[in-house]
Order: C-alpha cells, then structure tokens, then sequence
C-alpha cells in the first residue's frame, strides 16, 4: 500500500489551517470536476484524489490520525525506509468506524460553493490507504451517492432568418454526444431566449438535469423592418398611380395584397394593415399590424408629349 501525501495533493503546507485547506480545496475542485472535463479521466482521478485528500485533513480528529502517521512514515523514510512500513497502528478494523467516518453534508457543499457552486458534486471510491487508515471505503463513498445533486443548466445560441421566426420552426441541435430537436415558437424576438426543461447536463444520484437555455438570434430581412410585433416596408408606386389613385400589391410574410391607393396620395404616407404583421408569441391567432409606407418612383421613361403635358399642368398649377 502506498503512503499519500495529502497536504502535496492539495498543495497546501502541513502547518495550513482550515482556512487554507478549504481554499485550495474549492479550486483544486471547480478545476478539476467532471462536470467541467467531461470524458477526462485523467480529471475525474484528480478530482477523487483531491476529494479524498480533502475528507482526510479537513477533519481535526482524522486529521491528527494522519498527521501521527504521516510523521512516522517520514521518520521511517529518514533511517532508510527498510522492509515494509508498519501500518497496523493507524490500521482502521475492518468494518469499523470508529470516530472518523463522516460525510460531507449538502448544507457544508452549499456554504463551500456557493449554491450548488455551478456545478453538481460527486463522491467517488475512496483508495485503498484511506479506507484502511480511515475505515471508510465504499461505505463511505454510498454516502454521497445517496444525496441528489441537479444537473447544471447550459447555455446556446442559435440563429433564424424572419420567416422562420413568423411561421415557427424546428432545429436540430447537438450538445455534447447528443443531438436534440428545439421547437421554435412563432413570433419569437430577437435575443429572447426559450427554455428547453431537461436538455442541460445530467443530474448526480438521481437528481434532475438541467435545462438548455437557448438564445434566438433572429436575422435582419432585406425588405421587411421589424417593430416589436408589427413589420414595416416601402411600397413604391409610380407617378400616376399617385396622382390618379389605383392599386399596389403590397408583400407581406402572409402573401401578397391587394390595397387601394387614394388619389393625390403623398410620398411617406402610410397604411396600415391590420393583423398583417408578427404572430404575437404565446398568444395563438393574434397578429401585430403591417404598415406599408409610400414611396413614389418616376417612371423610367417618359415621352416628349407626356413632358409637355405635365409642363402644362405645372403652368396652371
């Protein structure tokens, strides 16, 4: 059985106090969790190691257990460390307790992290030197499996064009080994975010996972302006159409209109149409408004006899 340094471990000083320990416990932990080095296996023994150093010296009394042994074993080493170490003394019997099991309570997590400290805690077997200094081994580590600790909450972001966000729509979207379907919903905004319950990172010990929370980004549109829930554009009419009155088809995400334009219509005039505009989320068959503003476009060619003729007109204008 191998001796473990626990104060190197934690790289801590073997006169540090409890202060000091918990410190670099807390960012020996946050670094090295497996829920922040996922599939890293090399980090999950680094986080047991870790744990297990902390349980170890963070304890007075088993503390004073390991500080006894620790310096004989150093003492051992000093004459030349010949033949094997003499552990019986420090031995915990077998299937005994005595005062040194204890397990971390969800309360003492809490105060340590802060909340749940971002991230979700598991125990993890305990070596072969602790059990056997400390009596604890798998006894020990079904403590902590005992306890149910939340899944952590992630975060995306994700982006659609303005069509998607009218109609609604669905997207495929991979998170770790996996691979989810987010419904969109109609009438979403820009930068709102949806939630989706049970997608974030698996719980520990039976505890709930997380949820995915998703930040829609919605595409600006070359020919609609978006104005919370109602959309605006320039409908361009010509000349005549203007001065006579007529009909313009407008485009809108619905399909296209048919509206009536007023003789003696101005340029930047607007209409507004109705129920034209956005779907207004969560609230099923209601729209934002559609506001079509004028712009009049001369037309391309014009003839001599229709010059002449509007120069007549401006005379007796």
């Amino acid at each position: 059985m191998d001796f473990k340094d626990y104060y190197k471990i934690l790289g801590v000083s073997p006169q540090a106090d409890n202060k000091e320990i918990k410190k670099a416990y807390q960012v020996l932990a946050k670094k090295y969790h497996p829920d922040k080095n996922p599939g890293n296996k090399e980090a999950e023994e680094k986080f047991k190691e870790i744990n297990e150093a902390y349980h170890a010296i963070a304890d007075p009394a088993k503390r004073q257990k390991y500080d006894d042994l620790r310096a004989n074993y150093e003492q051992w080493q000093n004459h030349g460390g010949r033949g094997s170490f003499d552990w019986s003394a420090w031995q915990q019997a077998p299937g005994g307790t005595g005062g040194y099991t204890r397990t971390m309570t969800q309360e003492e997590f809490n105060e340590m992290f802060g909340g749940d400290g971002g991230f979700s805690f598991g125990g993890g077997g305990f070596s072969d030197f602790f059990s056997t200094i400390f009596g604890m081994g798998q006894g020990f580590d079904r403590g902590f499996d005992r306890q149910q600790h939340p899944g952590r909450d992630l975060e995306g972001e994700i982006t659609i064009t303005l069509e998607e966000a009218y109609h609604g729509t669905k997207k495929l979207i991979d998170i770790g080994n996996r691979r989810i379907e987010a419904s969109i919903p109609k009438g979403i905004s820009n930068n709102m975010k949806i939630r989706l319950s049970g997608q974030g990172q698996a719980g520990l010990g039976g505890g709930r996972p997380g949820d995915l929370f998703l930040t829609v980004k919605v595409n600006s549109h070359p020919y609609f302006n978006r104005d919370g829930d109602d959309l605006k554009a320039n409908l361009d009419i010509d000349f005549y159409t203007a001065v006579l009155g007529g009909e313009a088809r407008v485009k809108t995400l619905a399909g296209e209109i048919l509206i009536k334009i007023p003789p003696k219509t101005q340029a930047g005039k607007s209409f507004r149409l109705r129920g034209k505009g956005m779907p207004i989320m969560n609230q099923n068959g209601k729209f934002g408004d559609f506001y079509a503003n004028i712009s009049i476009v001369l037309p391309e060619k014009i003839s001599d006899k229709e010059i002449e003729t509007l120069r007549e007109l401006k005379k007796h204008h």
